[in-house]
């Protein structure tokens, strides 16, 4: 299900995915490089996001090189010791206001979930404007996904402070700082947001490529 809302209506978002992850559940490595159904995770991601977003790039550490087939802009973790996605989030919105000012709205969304909504931005924008949210998350069935969501740049000052100075780590501690907007997409005949956390989740996600591909 998509819904209808109008281009003209969404803000320029740039997009950020997060690979930054040390993938252990896989015995480590990068798991956006995954293939299923003949292309790689990360290739989907792109795919899905790259028409709804004012331009991508991606959050991972280490070898910036080991990406360089998928021409994104590499930006790393600049808060030491691995403390999560929200040190990815933070990254990218250091980046968007130093290299894209004009953009007030940062979307992130993880590396290894390839079946990421046709309307995704477009409705957390909906509901961040209707709800007057500073932030909006996205969710399916009873699972909330913070990971997936809207940011604003002008944050990016408390964020740091928060990651820097009280050693937050959780994002739903940080949103719950803010109003915080919703939205919910519907499990079935996948789930959007289905991420490949395990080898048997390759597998599982092998079979809803099938699905996917065929919409």
């Amino acid at each position: 299900m998509t819904t209808d809302i109008p281009a003209a209506s969404v803000p320029s978002t740039l997009g950020v995915l997060l690979a930054g992850g040390l993938a252990r559940r896989m015995g480590g490595g990068d798991k956006p490089m995954r293939a299923i159904g003949g292309r790689t995770i990360l290739d989907r991601v792109i795919a899905r996001l790259s028409s709804q977003c004012s331009g991508l790039i991606l959050n991972a550490n280490g070898d910036p090189a080991r990406f360089a087939a998928f021409g994104l802009q590499v930006v790393a973790d600049d808060v030491p010791g691995f403390p999560g996605p929200l040190a990815g989030i933070l990254a990218a919105l250091d980046w968007t206001a130093a290299n894209r000012p004009e953009i007030e709205w940062v979307l992130s969304a993880a590396g290894d979930c390839p079946f990421l909504p046709r309307d995704l931005v477009a409705r957390l924008h909906d509901a961040r404007a209707r709800e007057n949210a500073q932030l909006a998350v996205a969710a399916s069935g009873e699972q909330s996904h913070p990971v997936i969501g809207l940011w604003r740049v002008a944050l990016r000052d408390e964020l740091r402070h928060a990651l820097v100075v009280e050693d937050l780590r959780k994002i739903d501690r940080w949103t719950a700082r803010y109003p915080l907007a919703t939205v919910t997409w519907p499990t079935e005949p996948l789930d959007p947001f289905f991420n490949a956390n395990t080898v048997e989740d390759i597998a599982e996600a092998e079979r809803l490529a099938a699905l996917d591909d065929a919409s």
